[in-house]
């Protein structure tokens, strides 16, 4: 009995050595099968979204950035007295207490969410309650702090936080960075565990994107439009601005226009951005590009001779008139048919030239394909596949039977005022790694050469023809500035059927500024204003409004023109006879390129600098780097300033400035 209770002990000793061995080498001794199991069992992989990346303008202000939102969930088998939390919960998120139990009545859930993208208050008010089954997750929630500025660029997120229109879309990938999975300690129920009610990680970061837009000049060019639509009635209004020598977007904009924070609760049409996506019957801005086209093939010059067979021209068995009856124009060189507009003699040099030569040049310029920007959404606009009648010749001729973009015509007058070639328009700036720092750089993108330097020149000239003297663009001049554009008033096409809609126009001007070293193209559409409709009456004026206040805002010199380059302007040149006037009119407007190239401006400096209307900080920015000291009296803007703008500075370099 003895010996069989020491061998039973014995064998239980043993048992237990085996099993404390055992134990210790699983404990200690690397086994990678345990450990995987460990793993798996006690941690879990979490996907993490990356923090979007901002979009800021050239100066680096923010458009679209991520902020800090809670996102509030449940686990309702932990909750207890659902219906009172329901109630509780309700009051605070704005919901009716029968929505919030609705998610957590079923007790046998583990996890719901009850409401995402929670601001700091209201999830510091759910926590301060304590409640055991009621926790956050840490997300992003994308702001625009502009609100209605941009918005149609920019674009807006959908609810699950992927783009969906503007930048947001067409970046999509870039901003919203790559995903990161890491491994997070679970509980025994598989639950991952939470810090203080918050996964708490370190989330990634997407890319920034710098635009080449400038916001202030973008603010006026909206305010603009907004105007032009309440001022003439119209339905909508629509702006580019466009650096003349690369491309670069400096503004676009679309009126009306809305709150991109809001963006799902705007019907689409405010939210579409017109100046890619709708294309229209552009008009008389088109006779620039069919009279450049000409001049490239060698078929006409600035000053060769066409009779405008006094207003009334025969295509076939239709009538081409001019847009006045009162204007019956006889002999006109090329300079004068552009200056005045004239229909019948853009169709002679239409007729010149042919159909095959004029679609290719049209084409060349970029009309009828995309201009490959970096936004979605670009509409390809139309330029018919051949034969031409003769009749659709002449109507392409001066702008209808063609439909193009607002882009696309801003564009096409870049490559005038640039030299002769056409350039991507791009708006993304470069484009910053959030993770590396590496910076990328957009380049300009020429696609190909339309002009050469010369024939650029000579159409720059015959464009300043347009704004000056009995010009159509009278009103997009700029005090102290040579400008070059060219006026369009095009009928507008019935969506809804054939022809075109009666007392419904698109009034267009399209141009840059300074004409002897372009820096801005400007173009500008409204859309069936009702209490005018010209392009001069209507969109000229805004583009000398924006070009007014982008040229000061860059700082360059006004002009204007140095001594020896005034005769150059007051020459005469030709006589234009109109029926409503007795006496010709003389042409003091028509210069040759190698004229505009000796315009020189005013050293900057020497004269006082046309800071009017300006508010303080503007004028700042506006004599930085001179030799100027500014005495400021008042507040508001500028209304007076002593010595006046352009009169000699004194020696003392000190000016006083008036706000009201």
């Amino acid at each position: 009995m003895k010996s069989r209770i020491v061998i039973i002990f014995v064998g239980i000793l043993f048992l237990w050595s085996a099993l404390i061995l055992r134990a210790g080498y699983l404990q200690f001794a690397p086994n990678d099968r345990l450990n995987s199991l460990q793993n798996r069992q006690f941690q879990t992989k979490v996907t993490l979204q990356a923090r979007r990346g901002a979009i800021v303008d050239s100066t680096g202000r923010d458009l679209a950035m991520s902020t800090t939102a809670y996102s509030l969930y449940a686990d309702p088998k932990l909750l207890e007295n659902r219906k009172a939390v329901a109630k509780k919960l309700a009051k605070v998120l704005n919901q009716s207490p029968e929505a919030v139990f609705a998610k957590i009545k079923d007790g046998h859930r583990r996890f719901v969410w009850i409401h995402r993208m929670l601001d700091q208050a209201k999830a510091d008010e759910i926590k301060s309650w304590d409640i055991r089954g009621l926790s956050f997750v840490e997300e992003w929630r994308r702001v625009y702090p502009n609100e209605t500025l941009l918005a149609q660029t920019i674009g807006f997120l959908g609810s699950e936080g992927q783009g969906l229109e503007g930048l947001e879309l067409s970046h999509n990938q870039l901003l919203a960075g790559n995903q990161k999975k890491v491994s997070v300690k679970r509980d025994a129920r598989g639950r991952p565990l939470i810090n203080d009610g918050l996964m708490f990680i370190e989330n990634p970061e997407g890319s920034e994107l710098r635009l080449t837009v400038d916001t202030e000049l973008q603010y006026r060019l909206e305010s603009e439009l907004a105007n032009a639509v309440s001022t003439f009635e119209a339905d909508h209004a629509v702006g580019v601005v466009l650096d003349a020598k690369t491309s670069a977007v400096l503004a676009l904009a679309s009126a009306p226009t809305f709150d991109v924070n809001k963006a799902m609760k705007t019907p689409a049409e405010f939210r579409r951005n017109k100046i890619l996506t709708d294309a229209f019957e552009p008009g008389s801005t088109m006779k620039t590009f069919v009279i450049a086209a000409a001049l490239r093939e060698n078929l006409i010059q600035p000053n060769t001779k066409f009779y405008c067979e006094k207003g009334s021209f025969k295509v076939g068995d239709r009538i081409i008139r001019e847009a006045e009856t009162k204007e019956k124009f006889e002999d006109l060189t090329v300079s004068e048919i552009l200056a005045v507009s004239s229909n019948v003699g853009t169709t002679k040099i239409a007729f010149k030239m042919g159909a095959d030569r004029l679609r290719q040049g049209l084409l060349d310029f970029g009309f009828g394909q995309k201009n490959g920007i970096d936004l979605p959404g670009e509409a390809r606009g139309m330029v018919q596949a051949l034969p031409w009648r003769q009749h659709l010749l002449s109507n392409i001729s001066f702008g209808h039977g063609i439909s193009s973009t607002p882009l696309q015509v801003a564009n096409a007058f870049a490559a005038i005022a640039n030299g002769g070639v056409l350039n991507t328009p791009y708006i993304v700036q470069s484009i910053r790694d959030a993770e590396t720092g590496q910076l990328t750089e957009t380049k300009v993108k020429p696609i190909r050469r339309v002009l050469s330097a010369e024939q650029a020149a000579q159409m720059r000239a015959m464009l300043v023809g347009v704004t000056t003297g009995i010009g159509t663009g009278g009103n997009a001049r700029v005090d102290g500035f040579m400008v070059g554009g060219k006026t369009g008033t095009a009928q507008k096409v019935n969506p809804n059927g054939r022809g075109y809609l009666r007392g419904a126009y698109i009034s267009s001007f399209g141009g840059f500024i300074p004409a002897n070293d372009p820096r801005f193209v400007i173009y500008i559409a409204v859309d069936t204003p009702r209490k005018a409709y010209y392009g001069a009456t209507v969109a000229a004026p805004i583009f000398s409004r924006i070009a007014s206040y982008a040229v000061r805002k860059e700082g360059i010199a006004p002009l204007p023109l140095a001594e020896e380059a005034k005769p150059v302007i007051k020459r005469k040149v030709a006589t234009v006879t109109k029926p409503a006037m007795e006496k010709p009119v003389e042409n003091k407007v028509i210069i040759t390129a190698n004229e505009l190239d000796k315009v020189t401006e005013v050293p900057v400096g020497e004269t006082v600098p046309d800071i009017m209307n300006l508010t303080t900080r503007e004028v700042l920015r506006r004599v930085s780097g001179q030799d100027i000291k500014v005495k400021f009296q008042g507040q508001g803007v500028v209304s007076e300033v002593v010595p006046n703008v352009g009169t000699q500075l004194p020696t003392t370099k000190e000016i006083t400035v008036i706000l009201r």
